[in-house]
């Protein structure tokens, strides 16, 4: 039974990280519609520095190049990219909130398509931030694949125990 809680509580903690990204990329994307051309790259740059992201890493790098490039691409199209992925992320986060196991395979899934792009950053150059989102990230898949395995051993546990209960002597 203290597995059980133990693992509830992190799955809340990795839901709320999750669903923490996808609002702070809706806000950027609401941003988007209401920031024009000039001030958006300052904006966020800004934003960039004040969270303490490397803005040579792969994530925060695509996205300024992007909003560097908001005269050339409608802001509109960037913001419904952004509310797709704010959409999927606080999807995650109320599934794995709410225990379901489609959104621990969805968190392990997409956590870890990003760890070989953070290896490669991390081998292009060597900093404190890379290695933290590197060691983060893969703890949250495998935090997720423990999780997983511990749900499929409960469910292993049910079913065992309800059909030798219902068996017959």
């Amino acid at each position: 039974m203290a597995t059980a809680h133990r693992t509830t509580a992190g799955l809340r903690v990795v839901a709320v990280f999750e669903a923490a990204k996808g609002a702070i990329v809706l806000v950027a994307g609401f941003g988007l519609l209401t920031t024009v051309h000039e001030g958006l790259a300052q904006a966020i740059d800004g934003l960039v520095q004040h969270l303490h992201l490397n803005p040579a890493n792969g994530y925060p790098h695509v996205f300024i190049d992007l909003m560097r490039q908001a005269s050339q691409a409608p802001p509109r199209l960037l913001a419904a990219g952004a509310l797709v992925y704010a959409a999927l992320r606080l999807a995650e986060g109320y599934g794995l909130w709410h225990q379901r196991q489609w959104a621990a395979w969805y968190s392990v899934a997409t956590g870890g398509v990003y760890v070989p792009i953070e290896l490669y950053e991390l081998a292009r150059g060597f900093s404190t931030l890379k290695l933290a989102a590197l060691l983060l990230n893969v703890g949250v898949v495998a935090y997720m694949g423990y999780a997983l395995r511990v749900s499929r051993q409960r469910q292993r546990g049910a079913t065992g125990s309800m059909s030798r209960s219902t068996a017959p002597d």
